[in-house]
């Protein structure tokens, strides 16, 4: 079973992974949602992003990055 976009953790650690080097506090959604379609793993359709869930999704990469 592939990522869903509220598999929030997850995504968050798997783009820590993906991305070590990039601050994910200045990263911009358009570009995030793109990295987030491009794992491996995402298998949700990627229409139905919210704001409010790349939101959430940042929140956690910055909490796993520190």
């Amino acid at each position: 079973m592939g990522l869903r976009w509220t598999d929030t953790l997850d995504i968050a650690i798997e783009l820590l992974d993906a991305h070590p080097d990039v601050d994910p506090q200045w990263v911009r959604f358009t570009d995030m949602h793109a990295w987030i379609c491009a794992l491996p793993n995402f298998t949700d359709d990627p229409t139905k992003s919210t704001e409010g869930l790349l939101e959430g999704i940042q929140m956690a990469w910055i909490d796993e990055a520190n």
